[in-house]
């Protein structure tokens, strides 16, 4: 079977206001008050939790490893209490799937999100039982630039590894399925979007509902 496996963070659903409030939370607690902020800084919120603690305290001129790595946990706890009050999914990604599936594609995630975070949240969307598969940062002993993820991300879809192809929004997964030797699909309607081109993909996706067409092309 073929498969179109997906990124969350930035290509299925904008997460950017939820995890900047986790961010700032930490913030508050180290007496610095709301450094990030939305929508201005929703691209650094797509590069993970560890790069808005850096990004932050390098803003207030406080930056040391060890604070980022003392509050990382306490980042992640305050993002699982309120990991929904923000988050949207991207106009017409849930119609792109179904149509997928119905063109027979297997369809999945994977994401460098803990697997628990990203498990919760396609919950709360309701939208969990969409996907045949989830591989998130902590499934495998190696997350995504490695292409290992994204191929048990296709295996447990019921696909083929050497016949998928990975949709993102960002350096990490334009690495990683260039690692995998499959195309990559950029979105530019994330907040980095308009620097999606330069990285080169097989396919740029401004609208989702262009998408089961490009995984026609790219997967022969």
């Amino acid at each position: 079977m073929r498969t179109v496996i997906f990124d969350l963070d930035g290509t299925l659903a904008d997460t950017s206001g939820d995890l900047l409030a986790a961010a700032n939370a930490c913030f508050r607690q180290m007496g610095l008050g709301d450094v990030l902020s939305y929508p201005e800084d929703a691209g650094v919120a797509l590069r993970g939790g560890r790069n808005m603690l850096a990004t932050g305290l390098k803003r207030v001129e406080n930056f040391d490893e060890a604070i980022v790595n003392d509050f990382y946990p306490v980042l992640l706890e305050a993002y699982r209490g309120a990991i929904d009050h923000h988050t949207v999914l991207y106009a017409g990604a849930m119609d792109a799937v179904e149509a997928l599936k119905t063109a027979g594609f297997g369809v999945g995630i994977c994401t460098n999100k803990p697997e628990g975070l990203a498990e919760q949240l396609l919950r709360s969307l309701g939208v969990r039982d969409a996907f045949a598969s989830l591989v998130g940062a902590d499934t495998l002993p190696v997350r995504k630039p490695d292409p290992e993820p994204l191929f048990e991300a296709a295996r447990r879809a019921g696909g083929d590894p050497a016949r998928t192809l990975l949709v993102g929004d960002s350096d990490t997964d334009r690495n990683t399925s260039a690692n995998a030797g499959v195309p990559s699909v950029l979105v530019t309607f994330g907040p980095s979007g308009d620097d999606m081109a330069a990285l080169k993909p097989e396919a740029l996706l401004h609208r989702f509902e262009d998408l089961p067409e490009i995984a026609e092309r790219l997967i022969a």
